[in-house]
């Protein structure tokens, strides 16, 4: 499936600079070398590609999204960014590491993501990751599936952009392709969203485009408040939206 989702550059850097600050500490994960030539796979509007380079690395970073790359050329004129499919991208220079952060659950093809990387790694190269693992946002997926159905009798289900695996799965499909994993965590992570009442229209704006593919904007606001209200409950604290996130850092070498 080809997701619709349509990216706001503007919105996710100032509403939504948490994917890129929580993202910081898989820098030290990574720990970029200079002279190092590093690949950042789905970089959005560059913030983690330009940390990488205060290394001195070379860093080149790649995004599916026209917007969101012309949005981190604007930031960083000194990096270079390219628009390319994390599935199929194919590239004649060998990196020395691969980093993602937040970017591979969108590609729900993870075997063609695996072969890419693999390609554009040398020997001894590493690949480091976070990425939603096994039952991220399971609450708010919940909730407009069932917002959707009860509206429209929608089979939501099938309009999940999203690959959510678990530990065993990714680290099977690593060492398919010659990775040996050396590091996996699977951890919960409630995050806080910005702007109180407003974080959760926010995080729906920028990431669930594909469920509300041909429903109205104003329709589509109406049918916000009712998930909203489901979700209330459990995931509203002390006047702040907090996204129910399950995340997996792997960090792994190509061997050979």
């Amino acid at each position: 499936m080809v997701s619709f989702n349509v990216w706001n550059p503007d919105l996710y850097d100032e509403k939504l600079s948490f994917v890129s600050g929580l993202g910081k500490g898989l820098i030290e994960l990574l720990h970029p070398k200079k002279g190092e030539k590093i690949l950042d796979l789905g970089c959005g509007t560059g913030d983690l590609t330009y940390e990488i380079a205060k290394s001195g690395a070379t860093v080149v970073g790649m995004d599916l999204s026209p917007e969101m790359i012309e949005k981190a050329r604007e930031k960083y004129e000194n990096i270079q960014f390219v628009v390319e499919n994390g599935e199929s991208f194919r590239t004649n220079e060998k990196y020395d590491a691969v980093f993602s952060n937040a970017a591979l659950h969108w590609m729900k093809n993870a075997e063609k993501v695996v072969e890419s990387v693999a390609l554009a790694l040398r020997p001894k190269g590493r690949f480091v990751a976070e990425f939603g693992g096994k039952g991220n946002v399971e609450m708010i997926v919940k909730a407009v599936e069932a917002v959707l159905l009860q509206n429209y009798g929608m089979n939501a289900v099938e309009r999940n952009p999203w690959y959510f695996p678990s530990i065993g799965e990714y680290s099977s499909l690593l060492e398919k392709y010659g990775f040996r994993v050396l590091y996996a965590s699977h951890f919960d992570r409630p995050t806080p969203l910005v702007d109180q009442e407003q974080g959760l229209n926010h995080w729906l704006d920028s990431f669930s485009g594909d469920f509300f593919v041909g429903i109205d904007p104003s329709e589509k606001l109406l049918l916000y408040e009712q998930i909203k209200d489901r979700l209330r409950p459990y995931l509203f604290k002390d006047g702040t939206w907090i996204a129910d996130y399950k995340r997996i850092r792997i960090v792994a070498m190509k061997e050979g």
